[in-house]
């Protein structure tokens, strides 16, 4: 593969440079932004925000987000004790809060199964959302985003009413409008307990009368979309595909979902579907058959680190050090994807705007690379 233009290193390295930046040091008016796709070009999806640079799911990673020119932000629905829906990547909340830290909340400790796997934490269902609002946010993953722990214990978590808000002022402040893209976490566990995600959620919609350009959908359960799709809303929603196993309490496999028939079934209630990145490769037809059955194809989880990213494209020696991460956005975008759902929306924001400046071919990464 050939080396990467000056021009693209100096844009990678000004990318992990804006991990030192504050929020509010980074483009904030609507001229400075909107260097905005046309409709035919592939959307950026903060992947719970930005959360290459910040802790994810948090007002900061959200903003950080929007300012580098996202089209929609994600947020990861669950639910508290008292039914408010919050955004987490999971119910269980040690790696994503200091809530280990609280002794009040030490005997909330707990093991459950969810969705068929034992879990030992601190889970939301367990907490009132004047409980956990006196959490903070923590980064994830510190062993690989070593930067982001500075912002350990400044965020408080969030609401999905106060993400849609934020979206809102958001999109007035820049000029454009941002969609929420909310992905329902676990529905049938949930239900299970009594604290079913999706009334709770069609209420919020309603409530706010958002439309098919402020709000897309996400589950990886199709009996949770349906259930939105009964309530005839008319929002877009979207079928998010694993690379294993199957949606839970559902009969097919992914594999299964992935194939001519699958995808069919899946387009009579979906407009998308939400494949990991290493399902659009070649030789995998599936953006193809997609396309074909009338579903749009967003592929998830872009990362800029080299461990995440395809073997032919990791630079340097480290796990954690950044790779080609222009060269992969290049890639898919050239394949043909609709979106692509990214930790660092500013670097396919950069690779967006300059498409043609990456000669990467389809023959240069296989699925085979993908790890």
């Amino acid at each position: 593969m050939p080396a990467l233009p000056r021009r693209r290193s100096i844009l990678l390295a000004a990318g992990a440079a804006t991990a030192a930046t504050t929020v509010s040091a980074l483009p904030a008016t609507a001229a400075q932004v909107r260097q905005h796709p046309d409709p035919d070009r592939p959307l950026v999806i903060g992947h719970r925000g930005a959360a290459g640079w910040r802790p994810e799911h948090t007002a900061a990673s959200y903003i950080f987000a929007v300012q580098a020119g996202v089209d929609w932000i994600e947020p990861d629905l669950v639910p508290t004790k008292d039914h408010v829906l919050v955004v987490r990547h999971e119910n269980e909340i040690s790696q994503t809060t200091d809530v280990a830290k609280h002794p009040e909340f030490a005997e909330r400790r707990t093991t459950k199964t969810v969705d068929g796997r034992v879990v030992t934490g601190w889970f939301t269902e367990d907490f009132t959302l004047a409980e956990l609002k006196t959490l903070r946010a923590v980064e994830r993953l510190p062993l690989v985003r070593n930067r982001n722990t500075v912002f350990d214990g400044t965020q408080r978590i969030m609401t999905f009413q106060e993400v849609v808000d934020l979206a809102r002022r958001l999109s007035r402040r820049h000029g454009r409008r941002i969609a929420v893209f909310p992905e329902t976490k676990h529905p049938t566990y949930f239900r299970s307990i009594g604290l079913p995600l999706e009334p709770e959620l069609l209420r919020i919609v309603r409530q706010g009368h958002l439309d098919a350009r402020e709000c897309v959908i996400q589950s990886f359960e199709p009996s949770s979309l349906l259930r939105i799709a009964d309530a005839r809303l008319r929002l877009p929603l979207w079928q998010a595909l694993g690379t294993s196993g199957g949606p839970y309490g559902h009969t097919a496999t992914y594999a299964q979902m992935m194939t001519p028939a699958g995808l069919r079934e899946i387009a009579e209630y979906a407009d998308w579907i939400g494949p990991d990145k290493s399902s659009v490769l070649a030789p995998s037809p599936l953006l193809a058959d997609a396309h074909a059955a009338g579903l749009k194809v967003g592929a998830y989880t872009f990362r800029a680190e080299n461990q995440f990213l395809p073997a032919a494209l990791r630079r340097g020696s480290g796990p954690s050090e950044f790779g080609d991460a222009f060269a992969e956005y290049a890639l898919h975008y050239g394949l043909g994807v609709d979106a692509v759902v990214t930790d660092f929306p500013d670097l396919a924001v950069i690779a967006r705007n300059d498409l043609s400046a990456n000669d990467v071919s389809a023959n240069d990464v296989s699925s085979n690379d993908v790890t």
